[in-house]
């Protein structure tokens, strides 16, 4: 297993067999080496990618390898790993939401909306009886979203080694210019 550090671009569609097919576009910076974990020193193995995603960021992503062996530290990775690759796993962090009330962060269906109910979008109980401090699994109000999220084998539908942009099929739900790693 390996990885490569990419940034998404935006969703198009191309022409595949006379069928539209949705694809992501992202692009892929050459990433270089910058570290190699090994077994003996570290108790694992992989290895410490740096590329510029953008003239003003950078980023630093370590990525559990299989063939680490043949690498180098200063050794730049790209876009031509993923030729004989057909699916990727796609890592990325989901988009902030900031603050959401109860009935948008949990999806709850709200309370009657007749017959004199002035209760409408507010939480029931808390269930804070005994003792008097809210339970931890309690669905409640609170920051949305930001959290580590995981697609599991998206198809490579174009290669373009000029621009250094991969098509995904279907849609990944991350922002545009959102860094992600491609894991295969």
């Amino acid at each position: 297993m390996a990885g490569l550090i990419g940034k998404k671009l935006e969703m198009t569609r191309i022409i595949k067999e006379n069928v539209f097919i949705p694809v992501t576009l992202i692009e892929i910076p050459d990433n270089t080496v910058n570290q190699i974990k090994d077994i003996d020193k570290d108790g694992y193995s992989s290895i410490v990618l740096h590329s510029n995603v953008s003239s003003k960021k950078w980023k630093l992503k370590e990525v559990s390898s299989d063939w680490y062996e043949s690498l180098k530290k200063g050794d730049i990775l790209s876009i031509e790993k993923l030729e004989k690759i057909e699916s990727v796993e796609v890592v990325s962090f989901s988009k902030w939401k900031w603050f959401a009330w109860a009935m948008k962060r949990h999806n709850f269906h709200g309370w009657p909306k007749t017959h004199g109910s002035k209760f409408h979008r507010a939480l029931w109980s808390i269930w804070t009886r005994k003792p008097r401090k809210t339970k931890p699994w309690k669905k409640m109000h609170g920051h949305m979203w930001n959290e580590q999220i995981k697609l599991k084998k998206i198809s490579i539908e174009y290669i373009d080694k000029d621009l250094k942009v991969i098509a995904l099929k279907g849609w990944i739900p991350w922002a545009r210019n959102s860094v992600v790693i491609l894991n295969f």
